[in-house]
């Protein structure tokens, strides 16, 4: 759910990426497929609430920063800093204290 969220979000870049008018953007391909894979990581996330409380799905989705940040490295080129790897760092320790408590 977590993987698909964050290569949702690559998608929809890419749609914007690729020209500034909102009209190009809508018949992007990318658009499509950025906005079927947030409805595919939705419907996951609703199947996962029926057998984990919400408490713990809803921090876990924090995972989908580690992977945003994977993406953006190594598909779309970003500079990854030492304070991007710390922030994630921190809300995934964060989310890790909510989920055992």
């Amino acid at each position: 759910m977590t993987i698909i969220g964050a290569f949702a979000g690559f998608s929809l870049k890419k749609s914007t990426s690729q020209s500034s008018s909102i009209f190009k953007v809508i018949l992007s391909k990318w658009f499509y497929i950025g906005s079927f894979l947030y409805l595919m990581g939705a419907l996951l996330n609703i199947y996962v609430l029926k057998f984990l409380p919400y408490t713990v799905v809803l921090p876990m989705t924090s995972l989908t920063y580690i992977w945003t940040m994977i993406i953006s490295f190594y598909l779309l080129k970003e500079k990854i800093t030492f304070k991007k790897i710390l922030g994630v760092m921190l809300i995934l320790i964060g989310a890790f204290l909510i989920s055992i408590s």
